[in-house]
């Protein structure tokens, strides 16, 4: 005898769904964005997006694990594919120019965008702890490069990964309000000049 399938197949691609939840949030943020706008982004009914991603927290928590394997792994690929902290620093500060102004997605970082006016505080101490572990990451690279010899052994690492961190938190603010890559490029170039050298 056969057996009942139980629902109906799902009508519409997953991830291609996924990829237009992170635009919508990335464009208005968390708080502002509805789940009638994320529906219409994603092209499904309600119903559809809680079956699939439970409510829009549960659905932002997915976008964001996306958006750091995709858009936002500027930190990570820079870090890993330059010899030193200032050469890894240097690429992420002009990697985030470029992808903060690319054409094709909405400006600036998610990351840093969504937490706008967020009213809701596991979102918001979620983003702010992502933040705070990029920050964290630069911390520990300065430090190592100090105890190497590749930067002074006065160099104040917690005080320069926050500085770091605010120029580039700064830059996403800035091309959401219009800033061109070139201009971001030559905000990195003399962010660049502040850091120590041997």
């Amino acid at each position: 005898m056969a057996t009942k399938q139980r629902g109906r197949p799902r009508s519409f691609d997953r991830e291609t769904a996924l990829e237009q939840a992170l635009s919508t949030f990335w464009e208005h943020g968390y708080e502002a964005t509805s789940v009638t706008d994320l529906t219409r982004a994603m092209g499904i009914g309600a119903p559809s997006m809680y079956a699939a991603f439970g409510d829009k927290q549960s659905l932002f928590e997915e976008v964001v694990v996306l958006y750091g394997r995709t858009h936002g792994s500027i930190s990570e690929r820079a870090f890993a594919q330059e010899p030193t902290v200032r050469g890894g620093v240097a690429r992420m500060l002009r990697e985030a120019a470029d992808k903060y102004t690319e054409a094709g997605h909405p400006r600036g970082c998610l990351v840093i965008y969504a937490a706008t006016n967020c009213a809701t505080p596991e979102v918001e101490s979620a983003l702010r702890d992502r933040r705070n572990a990029n920050i964290s990451s630069i911390e520990s690279r300065i430090k190592a490069a100090t105890a190497t010899g590749e930067l002074p052994p006065h160099t104040d690492a917690p005080a320069l990964a926050r500085y770091t961190g605010a120029v580039l938190q700064g830059m996403s603010q800035q091309s959401r309000d219009g800033a061109s890559r070139q201009e971001l490029e030559a905000v990195a170039e003399l962010a660049m000049r502040v850091w120590p050298g041997v």
